[in-house]
């Protein structure tokens, strides 16, 4: 198989479409209906299930797609360090938890290419879609946290994964809340005292909701809790409703227009949050993974100095 036709193959499961992916390859979508059934043909499998919505993987077809995946990810590694095209698009994407400076990261490694091409995503996202993604390799990197509460939980999705976790940073959780809070003043807080606010979460979507949850201390029964998929939204609902959540104590100013505080939380003394990112085992990462990795270790060095 070359790698024109892997190419093929990835864009139409990317696309969900013949016609989107015909039109994407600038080629007629007979010739790559012809192409796929080469493929089919030659591995021995159905690589794609065709229905009134579009196309999508088999099962077999799924696997199938993240082994050439890899592959070709690895190929487009090497071309960008090694090749001389200077029209080459560079690709990068990463799935992550709602972290704050992790976007920041991301914003400063873009900013390294603004004179190439690139096409880049970033999706903030479930914790098993993180894990997932990476795993599929949709994602060249994930960016999540393990404690000792979710620790075996988490170990065991990456090991089913093939992933790898890296430690970027150990802190304590902290309270993150509007500076227009009546809590706000307070040098520390307990449980107790925010028992009267609602407590806000990013919803996982999952019977194990509780070893997936963003926000560490999950077991504890909050008095009031809202949960929500979005990032913007649960900063309005904490503004509106003076709620708060358990977050990290990295905070991004930048990025929450001077609105918001974190004030550490005393339960959290002895409860440490181990914030990192995942990739496939035996994955070379791309430039631009490797500058994201990068500029993420430069913002929390400079985020824990004095």
């Amino acid at each position: 198989m070359t790698l024109q036709q892997m190419y093929y193959l990835l864009t139409i499961a990317e696309s969900a479409s013949m016609n989107k992916a015909a039109e994407k390859l600038f080629i007629a979508q007979p010739t790559l209906t012809s192409a796929v059934k080469e493929a089919e043909q030659e591995i021995g499998i159905p690589i794609f299930l065709r229905t009134h919505k579009g196309v999508i993987p088999t099962p077999e077809g799924a696997e199938f797609l993240t082994h050439i995946r890899g592959i070709y990810q690895q190929y487009e590694s090497v071309f960008q360090k090694y090749g001389k095209n200077r029209s080459f698009r560079w690709k990068f994407r990463v799935s992550m938890q709602h972290y704050s400076f992790a976007v920041k990261a991301f914003i400063e490694m873009a900013k390294q290419y603004d004179s190439s091409q690139f096409d880049l995503v970033i999706r903030e996202t479930q914790t098993l879609h993180v894990i997932r993604d990476v795993g599929t390799l949709k994602s060249e990197i994930g960016v999540l946290y393990i404690s000792d509460m979710n620790r075996r939980m988490i170990q065991k999705c990456l090991h089913e994964q093939e992933l790898e976790f890296h430690t970027l940073i150990k802190c304590p959780a902290c309270v993150y809340l509007a500076k227009s809070h009546p809590l706000a003043g307070a040098q520390e807080l307990t449980l107790s005292q925010l028992d009267d606010y609602p407590c806000l979460s990013f919803e996982q979507g999952t019977d194990a909701e509780i070893y997936f949850a963003e926000e560490i201390l999950s077991e504890y029964t909050y008095q009031k809790t809202i949960r929500t998929t979005d990032r913007a939204t649960m900063m309005n609902l904490i503004a509106g409703l003076n709620g708060y959540t358990i977050c990290s104590s990295i905070f991004s100013e930048n990025l929450s227009a001077d609105k918001f505080i974190v004030i550490p939380l005393k339960e959290s003394h002895e409860i440490i949050m181990e914030i990192g990112y995942i990739t496939k085992k035996n994955n070379m990462l791309s430039d631009m993974g490797e500058q994201y990795i990068k500029e993420m270790r430069r913002y929390l060095e400079q985020d824990q100095r004095p």
